[in-house]
């Protein structure tokens, strides 16, 4: 008779189902952000729709992933004033690309700061007969990076 409390069986099974909890109790841990407010209210006014509806649906959810993701918790409110989009045609961005840009402010614990995040279109012949949806791919491409550079602290 063996005088270890599990057989071998038993141990690995132990051991599989802790690795199998562990990324799921890292993740209960984190902090989950439900709703972040954000307003499009200026950008209404600037740009219009389609661009403030697109930027009312992405935001938030890309804010929430973002925030959550790293780790952060707290009241957290954005404002968005432009959407700037480059050319479609390509422009002076690395090779060849057009800067799309998204400005506002972000208010965190009591303080606001100001946010220009910036990323890159790659022209696309397609998207010349298909420029809405290549609009709204950017617009939601704006979102993400604006989103990662909220979590960032910036």
């Amino acid at each position: 008779m063996s005088s270890y409390p599990f057989t071998r069986r038993q141990a690995a099974a132990l051991v599989w189902a802790a690795f199998a909890v562990a990324p799921a109790a890292r993740a209960a841990a984190r902090p989950t952000i439900a709703v972040v407010p954000v307003d499009v209210r200026p950008l209404l006014e600037s740009s219009g729709e389609p661009t403030a509806g697109w930027v009312a649906r992405a935001l938030p959810g890309a804010l929430a992933a973002a925030l959550s993701g790293s780790g952060q918790s707290g009241p957290v409110s954005v404002r968005i004033d432009n959407v700037i989009l480059g050319p479609n045609t390509g422009g002076v961005g690395p090779a060849g690309s057009s800067p799309d840009q998204m400005i506002g402010e972000v208010s965190r614990g009591g303080v606001t700061s100001p946010l220009r995040a910036t990323s890159y279109y790659y022209p696309n012949p397609a998207d010349n007969v298909m420029i809405e949806q290549s609009n709204h791919r950017r617009v939601v491409q704006l979102c993400q990076v604006f989103a990662d550079w909220v979590a960032r602290g910036y």
